[in-house]
């Protein structure tokens, strides 16, 4: 056989060995990610499970083709190399072999690099995982047996099948929606800079606010916006990790007698950690008497979607919101957990005896809602009497919600958005038990940080919610009717940052916190 034929033989077969490895872990991943959904109890008929799997087919396999093309070359050039060294005459195990071990090493570094813990959903079980690698082994086998006959080196690897692999593997995203900035005038000032990653901000009811640093500090402002030198004394220790450390800050509503200050934060280690509150008492530059008053159960490995917006309802009580823990997501409809909830909790820590499940034992006793992904938004209306909470999807599918107790919010059994591969989470967006949202958001703006806004300095905004978005680098003006929202305008994208709360000050102007290593408050007023 002439050399041009073996490489045409060699190329050939690793084009054929690739697509089907893709189609294969495409279909398995799919499968996986379907039975996540049936062990809850969702009955997933054949007609979904195909219309699933084909979707995957167009958007979450341009993506694992990326990957698996990449593994998969690398590999299979590493094991005709070391066939050609050793003399090895079985070439198919060998193949086999390195098709599945360059696909888990790949796995790995991915996971490693990637903002979430695991990239690929199906791969975060033992089984799933070995069900990925199995389809890599099975197409290096193909690869041996299509290219069986050729002598075995690997000079047919040049330039062909790369340019094979990158011509297959591009993929289109879905691009930013512009939008109209507001007719409104306004100026946007710095009130405040020198802050690393601010996460919250609360007013004190004496003058100045507090702002949470997501590395762990808690620091005091004057009441021009001056940033007072030094840290508050007295704040837990912190578990500061990739999305994990200091979050939301709130006080008392007695804090003029009580001086009580409440603050979420993620606590533990890597490999079991939490959501946990603790409260203390302000008293100058410290926190005294500071006790953890509640803490998610149970431990979780990752440092990511832990949720932490608080808000408290007119009877004195905490609502605190929690996030699935990213790879845990189908524990937000298991209600032996905190995971994918929110809970509600006396100022003390206890639970209210009229707390939904109270008094089931399979229950926490004290989840409020559950079926959430990442609340980080988190407000109560005291003129609507309404508690409003938003949550991340992940491409696609954030939610604004009005929460009741006793609900189920669907995560991840319905849900408008896809996985960050392309891969669908659940063929389902409506399921009869499970609320749906007052908006969503798909592309995903990463809402973070809401404010309703009921101030006097902007008569035109008077009741719009105010939602910044990370993603999107704005802040999106909603205005809500009755159980019904619709997103009416961006503002603020001019600014070009990461906003992670909207806060109404006092004053009636509105505050904003920018997400970066060198953040800012800004402060928000009509224009002159």
């Amino acid at each position: 056989m002439t050399d041009r034929h073996r490489g045409k033989r060699i190329i050939a077969g690793f084009v054929t060995a690739f697509v089907v490895g893709v189609i294969l872990g495409s279909l398995v991943q799919t499968q996986f990610n379907l039975l996540a959904l049936q062990e809850l109890g969702v009955s997933v008929d054949m007609s979904a499970r195909l219309s699933t799997s084909f979707q995957d087919l167009l958007h979450f396999a341009p993506l694992y083709a990326v990957l698996f093309g990449v593994s998969f070359l690398l590999s299979l050039l590493v094991a005709a190399a070391l066939l050609r060294l050793l003399g090895l005459g079985a070439r198919a195990p060998f193949y086999a072999l390195a098709g599945a071990a360059g696909l888990w090493v790949t796995l790995s570094i991915v996971n490693a690099l990637a903002p979430m813990p695991t990239l690929i959903a199906a791969t975060r079980t033992p089984d799933g995982l070995v069900a990925m690698l199995f389809t890599a082994a099975l197409a290096g086998w193909l690869f041996a047996w299509l290219t069986a006959g050729s002598r075995r080196t690997a000079g047919g690897f040049s330039t062909g099948p790369a340019l094979v692999f990158l011509l297959s593997a591009g993929m289109l995203w879905p691009g930013a929606q512009a939008r109209a900035e507001s007719a409104d005038a306004y100026q946007v000032q710095t009130y405040t800079e020198g802050l690393e990653h601010p996460w919250s901000l609360v007013f004190l009811p004496s003058g100045g606010a507090i702002v949470t640093e997501r590395p762990g500090r808690l620091r005091l402002l004057s009441e021009e916006g001056a940033l007072e030198s030094g840290e508050i004394t007295g704040v837990p220790a912190i578990f500061h990790s990739g999305q994990a450390g200091l979050f939301d800050v709130a006080i008392s509503p007695q804090f003029a007698s009580d001086s009580l200050l409440f603050l979420s934060y993620a606590c533990g280690s890597a490999t079991a950690n939490h959501l946990c509150v603790a409260r203390g008492r302000l008293q100058g530059r410290a926190l005294n008497d500071v006790m953890e008053i509640f803490r998610a159960k149970p431990g979780k490995q990752g440092n990511a979607h832990y949720g932490g917006r608080m808000a408290f309802l007119p009877d004195g009580t905490l609502i605190i919101t929690l996030g699935d823990g990213f790879d845990y997501r189908e524990q937000a409809q298991v209600l032996s957990n905190h995971l994918g909830s929110i809970v509600r909790l006396r100022p003390d820590g206890s639970v209210p005896q009229d707390n939904p499940f109270m008094g089931r034992e399979d229950v926490r006793p004290e989840i409020y809602s559950y079926g959430h992904r990442n609340v980080q938004g988190l407000i109560y209306d005291p003129v609507d009497n309404l508690l409003i909470a938003h949550e991340h999807g992940p491409r696609g599918g954030d939610e604004i919600n009005i929460i009741e107790p006793g609900d189920n919010y669907g995560w991840p059994v319905i849900t408008y958005g896809l996985d960050y591969t392309g891969a669908m989470v659940s063929p389902f967006t409506e399921r009869e038990g499970m609320e749906q949202p007052a908006l969503q958001w798909t592309p995903s703006i990463a809402p973070s940080g809401m404010t309703r806004y009921r101030g006097e300095l902007f008569p035109a905004w008077q009741g719009s919610l105010f939602v910044g978005a990370l993603a999107d680098r704005s802040v999106h003006r909603v205005e809500l009717a009755g159980r019904e929202a619709r997103d009416v305008e961006t503002l603020f994208a001019d600014l070009g940052e990461r906003i992670r709360d909207v806060v109404t000050g006092p004053d009636g102007a509105l505050y904003l916190l920018t997400d970066s290593p060198d953040g800012r408050v800004l402060r928000v007023s009509p224009g002159r």
